[in-house]
């Protein structure tokens, strides 16, 4: 059975974010993930999760002007320093919490791109990618990339694991991996398990939440006893990211994962 780690920007959300920590350490957590830390201080951040003995495993580097509909800057024109900028910020973030992966969006396509514009935004994206790969390569970061579905996020670069396996490869950095998100991959493309045994080798990190609703794993059409013992049958050594909406509180959703254990331990 695979390792969980709590989506703090998902998980807890009845309390603030600092006090997220405790909340995800009591319920059984040993490592913790997040979108966008920035708001708070990096050192502020790391000495919640140092004193609870959690691992942080994974953010994302800064998007943009999400109130105004930025959904990353990495394949945006035009916005190139502010995208170096955004590098810098998440990389000084990754070393203070000691994170080892940071996912880079890419940003949207209009939707009125003819094919050569959605072609140039593509192209920056690749070049964008080598540049951070190189940056965060001496600090031992992997950078990640996910594809989003078209429903929750319409306009975005791509939307499937073969776009974005097409995009690692041409970017060909050691330390640029997919990100397998498997509810985002259910709603566009789904035959999960035919796309873990093809890709895992390049799978960076895992995500999961049910379909449909995006609420706690163990409701929908996803199966996801099958897919962890996929997972561990593939050897998937990292964490699984639960990112998904609590249906009715985080604390009364989280039966799922004591029924999984029991299973894992019996």
């Amino acid at each position: 059975m695979p390792r969980f780690s709590a989506n703090l920007s998902f998980l807890f959300g009845e309390v603030p974010f600092l006090e997220r920590f405790g909340e995800a350490a009591r319920a059984g957590f040993r490592a913790v993930e997040f979108t966008y830390p920035y708001e708070w201080q990096a050192s502020d951040v790391a000495a919640r999760a140092a004193g609870h003995g959690l691992d942080v495993v994974l953010f994302n580097a800064p998007p943009g002007d999400l109130a105004a509909g930025d959904r990353g800057l990495a394949s945006v024109p035009g916005r190139e320093r502010e995208f170096a900028a955004s590098i810098a910020t998440a990389l000084r973030y990754a070393r203070d919490l000691a994170c080892r992966r940071l996912h880079v969006m890419a940003g949207l396509v209009p939707a009125d791109a003819d094919a050569a514009e959605r072609a140039r935004r593509r192209g920056l994206y690749v070049r964008h990618l080598k540049l951070a790969c190189e940056e965060a390569a001496p600090q031992g970061v992997t950078i990640t990339i996910e594809p989003l579905n078209p429903v929750d996020v319409p306009g975005y670069l791509l939307s499937t694991q073969a776009e974005a396996h097409a995009i690692r490869e041409e970017v060909g950095a050691a330390n640029l991996k997919v990100q397998f998100d498997l509810y985002h991959a259910q709603i566009v493309e789904g035959d999960l398990t035919a796309k873990l045994r093809r890709w895992m080798p390049h799978v960076g990190h895992i995500q999961i939440a049910g379909v449909p609703g995006r609420h706690e794993p163990d409701v929908g059409e996803i199966n996801y006893g099958w897919i962890f013992r996929v997972l561990d049958e593939l050897g998937y050594g990292g964490y699984v990211g639960c990112e998904y909406r609590p249906a009715a509180g985080t604390q009364a959703g989280l039966g799922w994962m004591e029924v999984w254990d029991r299973t894992r331990t019996s």
